[in-house]
C-alpha cells in the first residue's frame, strides 16, 4: 500500500466562464517525483484545469491541495511562491527582453537568493540559451523559445512542473529533443504534470496517463494499460 502523500491533489473540481462549465467535476494526483501525462484534444478542458491550478481561472467547486496545504482559489503569485510553476502554452516569453532578462524574471518570485548558481544550471541544461545571452527572445526559433520558457519556469525553483503542450509548433526533430529533455528532470526527480496532445511520446515517457474529454477525466493509470486497450486507444486519443 502507498502511504505517500500526494504532492498536487485535485477532488471533484468544477470551474468555467460565465454560463459555461467547462470542468465538470476533475479529479487527479500528482505524486512527489512523478510524471504524470494529462491528455486530451482541444476542448478537453485541459488548459482551463491549468489555468485554475495557476490561480488565473476561480474554481466553482472542488478542492486543490498542494504539499496537503490547501490552495483552492488562490492567487497566482502565491501559487508561484509555494513552487507550483506553470510553463504556459505558446512559450509566453517577452520579445523584446533578451534571453538574460527572461530568465531572470523567472527568479522574481521565487529562487532569488540562488539566482545566479540556478543561471549556470540552465545554461548546462541548454547550452545554446547560454550561447544566445543577450539575444533579444522574440528572435529565437521556436524551439529556442521553448527552451528559453522551461529555463524561465525552472529559475523558479519549482517543486511542481506544468508543462503546457511543450512539442507544439516544434519540428519533429524538435520534439524528439524536448521530450529528451522532459526525460532529464524527470530522472532529476522533478514532479512534472505534461499536458500534451503528442500522445505517443508523452505515453512513453510518463509513470502515470490521465485522459481527459468534455471537461472529465475517463481514465486514469498506467500509459501500459491505456495503450493495451483498442476501445481507450480508439475513442480518446485516435490511435
Amino acid at each position: 500500500m502507498n502511504v505517500m502523500n500526494a504532492l498536487l491533489k485535485i477532488e471533484q473540481l468544477r470551474a468555467g466562464y460565465g454560463a459555461v462549465e467547462v470542468l465538470r467535476g476533475v479529479d487527479l494526483e500528482v505524486m512527489p517525483g512523478e510524471t504524470v501525462a494529462l491528455l486530451g484534444s482541444n476542448g478537453a478542458g485541459k488548459t482551463t484545469l491549468n489555468g485554475v491550478l495557476s490561480g488565473l481561472v476561480k474554481p466553482r467547486a472542488g478542492r486543490v491541495s498542494f504539499e496537503q496545504q490547501d490552495m483552492t482559489g488562490w492567487h497566482a503569485r502565491k501559487v508561484v511562491q509555494a513552487g507550483l510553476i506553470h510553463v504556459p502554452e505558446g512559450r509566453k516569453v517577452f520579445p523584446n527582453l533578451n534571453v538574460l532578462e527572461n530568465l531572470s524574471l523567472g527568479a522574481f518570485t521565487r529562487g532569488k537568493e540562488r539566482r545566479e548558481e540556478n543561471l549556470e544550471k540552465i545554461f548546462g541544461i541548454f547550452p545554446r540559451l547560454r550561447e544566445r545571452i543577450k539575444q533579444l527572445a522574440g528572435t529565437l526559433s521556436g524551439g529556442e523559445q521553448q527552451m528559453l520558457a522551461i529555463g524561465r519556469g525552472l529559475m523558479a525553483e519549482p517543486k511542481l512542473l506544468i508543462l503546457d503542450e511543450p512539442s507544439l509548433g516544434l519540428s519533429p526533430l524538435l520534439v524528439e529533443e524536448m521530450f529528451t529533455l522532459i526525460g532529464q528532470l524527470k530522472s532529476s526527480g522533478l514532479a512534472v504534470l505534461l499536458v500534451e496532445q503528442n500522445v505517443g511520446q508523452s505515453l512513453e515517457i510518463a509513470d502515470r496517463a490521465y485522459v481527459m474529454e468534455n471537461g472529465l477525466i475517463r481514465f486514469t493509470g498506467k500509459p501500459a494499460e491505456l495503450l493495451a486497450s483498442d476501445t481507450l486507444r480508439q475513442a480518446y486519443l485516435g490511435m
